[in-house]
């Protein structure tokens, strides 16, 4: 036991003085420093705004934010380029070993959930589509011929239809990529076969003031049939916390760092109420703050 201890806190020292400078103090704290970090692209419209406030709060921090795909957030993550990465999946069995190899001690919470919003042309016949029905377009047996569009190869907008949508099937012929989830809502905004699949905050209305849950008008979001609850629902913030609407999934922040540095700030900023209240007014459901969600009537 005590050669254990031993290793284990020299493995500890070791990650420690990767972040420190020549005389062994960190360059960074909670509040102030440089750091670079690796952003799933889906949720580059929410997290812009959680660094704008950030930075605002904190004008001696200097953290910027590389939008990639999720398996190229999970390599910075892996080779040490990004102290802290926000993507929608936790570390495989695989990866906490190869991290366990690279002297990296991982810590991760889910932020908030978050919605893969399903978008077609405001032209297309289809408003309402089930589970089945989605699971045949993707596959390509779908009695209408879509062109369905996804942001990127490496997503994890992909990575999350295949694993818990498909189940093991193979996507179709039909199946393309575009180079980020913007450009996935232009080409189903230009093409009336096209059906894209994208982040929710890729489709929020960004000047709905009423705070709603209101989509962009430029394309159709699609309502998925749940059959259990004998109704369709489109991807509105109660709907997610609920998980009514079926294609939900968690935000989450990963961590390398071993000591208080400026990546553990950030993601104690997002878990506090102003970064909570930044997923809320984004229409993701926060997880780290309490929100009460009621039945309403409308009479009229």
């Amino acid at each position: 036991m005590p050669v254990l201890k031993a290793i284990i806190f020299s493995l500890f020292i070791s990650a420690f003085i990767v972040s420190c400078g020549p005389d062994n103090t960190p360059k960074d704290n909670l509040a102030s420093g440089t750091i670079d970090i690796s952003a799933d692209e889906t949720y580059k419209p929410v997290i812009d705004e959680q660094l704008k406030v950030f930075d605002s709060s904190y004008p001696d921090a200097k953290i910027t934010v590389h939008y990639k795909s999720e398996s190229e957030c999970f390599a910075d993550y892996l080779n040490r380029k990004a102290r802290i990465i926000l993507v929608t999946r936790e570390l495989s069995a695989e990866e906490k070993k190869i991290a366990e190899q690279n002297l990296i001690v991982p810590s991760s919470l889910p932020l908030a959930e978050d919605a893969v919003a399903i978008i077609v042309n405001n032209s297309a016949p289809d408003s309402v589509l089930g589970l089945d029905e989605i699971k045949g377009i993707l596959t390509g047996v779908y009695k209408k011929k879509y062109t369905v569009v996804f942001d990127n190869q490496g997503s994890s907008t992909v990575r999350y239809i295949t694993d818990s949508l498909l189940k093991g099937q193979k996507l179709g012929s039909n199946v393309f990529a575009a180079k980020g989830n913007a450009a996935v809502v232009d080409y189903v905004t230009k093409n009336p076969d096209a059906i894209g699949f994208v982040g929710l905050g890729y489709v929020s209305d960004p000047h709905d003031t009423t705070n709603s849950g209101a989509f962009i008008s430029s394309v159709r979001v699609i309502a998925i049939q749940n059959d259990t609850a004998h109704r369709s629902f489109q991807p509105y913030q109660a709907y997610i916390a609920l998980k009514t609407y079926p294609l939900v999934r968690n935000l989450y922040y990963i961590n390398a760092e071993s000591y208080p540095g400026l990546g553990t700030g950030f993601a104690n900023f997002m878990v506090q109420a102003r970064g909570q209240l930044i997923f809320a007014n984004a229409h993701l459901f926060p997880l780290r703050m309490n929100i009460v969600i009621r039945d309403a009537e409308i009479n009229h």
